[in-house]
């Protein structure tokens, strides 16, 4: 497996850095969180990323999109780590694509792939109900009362929920003789009649949604991948979005400890660079070590999901796992690292560790994906 960038994947990372360090970074990130953006990102910022195709790297050129590989959209999601520029990209462009594009029906994909390629249509992925992510934990019903279904329950965590056009539900289907209590997925117009959105801010100032579902009414032209096949559905698409998590967990890492190389360099005590210290040397030589064999896995489990194979469910939860703990590393590091400074809320370091924290968590820690890793491999 090709463990380096080709030139149109080296073409897209280079692109995303000269973007992104003009028109984000962290000093765009105080401003959303200190202005309490009802969106959770700047609508300046966004329009800018879908002029650049951002949103449609992963559509198929039949409908609209670019149709690049996952490890160029890979690049992006690096990017948007190192200069914390938050968007609906990963939930809609990443994840509500790919379920599209895995499962949709071919009027499905006519309907709403174009319109998300060109940035005007958000998807959400509703999955969660307990405060820790188990995709198997699913208590939301989908009741079947003649051609449609009911939909009740809670769901927790929507990342972006709260702008969401249309919400990729999870629920068990009830009233079937066939598919009784099996997991289906149905796409559903957040606008429904029964939907209540409740946004909720997390420690990193983005945008997360509580959303309940009480009697809403849905077809059977709402159901995506067929009735009874959600898990499996779930399986693909959720070693999809921690892949990619992992990338920008990656991007964390790296500028997390780009920057505190910089401080190691320029911070003077007892009249010498404090880079000179041997202790931190170490530590900073340990970091970067780390962050090395980091980026390995994501490549490698990137180039996995763009030829998918028996390798893959691992390749994508061990790089979850990796960059999850290398990222509370680099992070609490860079903090530490950084002295008293670190810990104010007028210096920028203190952004990335709570990003990080929140991606950590998002469809799975570092234990989840340990535990699953070993499962995957047998013991």
């Amino acid at each position: 497996m090709e463990l380096l960038l080709n030139q149109e994947e080296s073409m897209v990372k280079d692109s995303a850095i000269e973007f992104l360090n003009t028109h984000a970074g962290p000093s765009l990130h105080r401003e959303l969180r200190d202005s309490v953006s009802s969106r959770g990102y700047s609508s300046a910022l966004w329009d800018q990323m879908v002029d650049l195709g951002w949103p449609a790297v992963l559509v198929s050129e039949d409908y609209g999109g670019l149709g690049f590989s996952h490890v160029a959209m890979g690049q992006i999601s690096e990017q948007t780590g190192s200069f914390l520029a938050s968007s609906p990209l990963f939930a809609s462009s990443i994840l509500g694509v790919s379920v599209l594009e895995y499962s949709g029906t071919e009027q499905q994909k006519k309907d709403l792939l174009p319109l998300i390629a060109a940035g005007e249509l958000f998807l959400a992925l509703a999955i969660d109900e307990a405060p820790r992510h188990n995709p198997e934990l699913v208590d939301c019903k989908a009741e079947k009362n003649g051609s449609e279904y009911i939909l009740s329950g809670v769901k927790r965590y929507v990342v972006d929920g709260h702008i969401s056009d249309n919400l990729i539900v999870s629920a068990k289907i009830s009233n079937n003789q066939v598919n009784n209590g099996s997991t289906t997925l149905f796409i559903v117009p957040t606008a429904s009649k029964g939907i209540e959105v409740t946004k909720v801010p997390m420690v990193d100032s983005r945008n997360s949604s509580t959303i309940i579902f009480e009697n809403v009414h849905l077809s059977e032209h709402q159901i995506l991948g067929g009735v009874g096949n959600g898990s499996n559905v779930l399986s693909a698409i959720l070693d999809i979005a921690n892949t990619h998590l992992a990338a920008e967990l990656l991007g964390i890492s790296i500028e997390s400890f780009r920057r505190t190389l910089r401080y190691l360099k320029e911070r003077k005590q007892f009249g010498v660079n404090i880079g000179s210290f041997q202790a931190l040397q170490h530590r900073a030589a340990t970091l970067w070590s780390e962050i090395e064999l980091c980026k390995s896995i994501v490549l490698k489990a990137l180039r996995s999901l763009d030829h998918p194979n028996l390798s893959t469910p691992r390749l994508a939860s061990s790089a979850k796992a990796k960059t999850c703990k290398v990222a509370a590393l680099a992070t609490n590091e860079a903090v530490q690292m950084h002295g008293g400074i670190g810990m104010t809320d007028e210096f920028d370091i203190g952004f990335f560790l709570k990003r990080a924290r929140v991606a950590q968590l998002l469809f799975g820690d570092q234990r989840y994906h340990t535990n699953r890793v070993s499962e995957l491999s047998g013991f």
